[in-house]
C-alpha cells in the first residue's frame, strides 16, 4: 500500500474525518457536529482540566489559611477577626469539598454508563466551588487588610475585589453566552 491509498478498514466518513483533522480534504476548515458520545467526552475533558486548575488554587489557600491559626499574631486577633477566620476556614473546607467531588463521583459511578449525569453534577458542583472559592478568597483578604488596613478601608477593598470577581467569573461569562445567542450575535445594549 502507498502512502495515498487508505487502509481498507477506513470507511468514508472515517476518511474524511481523519482529512479533516489533518486539515486537508474537502471538510477542512468546517465544523463537524459532534456525536452525543462525543459531546459528553469533550464535556467531561474540559471539567477535569478545569478541576485541576481551581483545586490547586483551593487547597494552597486552604493550607495557608489552616497555618494562620498555629501563628502567635493569631491569638492578637479580636473576637470579630477571629469569627471572620473561623468563617473563611469554614468556606475554603466547602470549596475544597465541592472542587474535588467530581473526582469522586467519577470514581464511585465511572463504568455505570452515567457519563452525562457524572458530567451535569460535576458542573454544578464546580459552578457552586467557584463561588465558594470566590467567597474564601474575598474573606482571606478581608482577615489579612482588617490586620494592615485602618478603617473602613479594608472593607472598601475587599468589596472591590469581590465586585472584580464578580465581573470576571460570573457577569462576562453571562454577558458573552447572551452575545452569542442573540441572532445577530451583537448584545443590543
Amino acid at each position: 500500500m502507498t502512502m495515498t491509498e487508505e487502509p481498507a478498514s477506513l470507511t468514508k466518513e472515517e476518511t474524511a474525518r481523519c482529512a479533516h483533522h489533518d486539515g486537508h480534504g474537502p471538510m477542512a476548515g468546517a465544523e463537524e457536529p459532534e456525536s452525543p458520545r462525543e459531546r459528553v467526552n469533550r464535556r467531561w475533558n474540559e471539567v477535569l482540566q478545569e478541576t485541576r486548575v481551581t483545586q490547586t488554587g483551593v487547597q494552597i489557600l486552604f493550607g495557608f489559611l489552616l497555618s494562620v491559626a498555629f501563628t502567635p499574631l493569631f491569638r492578637q486577633l479580636g473576637t470579630v477577626d477571629h469569627v471572620i477566620y473561623v468563617i473563611t476556614v469554614v468556606l475554603g473546607a466547602s470549596a475544597t469539598g465541592a472542587l474535588i467531588a467530581p473526582v469522586s463521583i467519577h470514581r464511585f459511578l465511572s463504568g455505570q454508563r452515567m457519563k452525562d449525569e457524572v458530567v451535569e453534577a460535576a458542573c454544578r458542583l464546580m459552578m457552586c466551588g467557584m463561588v465558594l472559592l470566590a467567597l474564601t478568597i474575598g474573606c482571606t483578604l478581608l482577615l489579612i487588610l482588617r490586620f494592615v488596613v485602618p478603617g473602613v478601608l479594608a472593607e472598601v477593598l475587599v468589596g472591590g475585589v469581590m465586585l472584580w470577581f464578580g465581573l470576571c467569573w460570573y457577569v462576562l461569562p453571562l454577558r458573552i453566552r447572551r452575545r452569542a445567542a442573540s441572532p445577530s450575535g451583537v448584545d443590543k445594549r
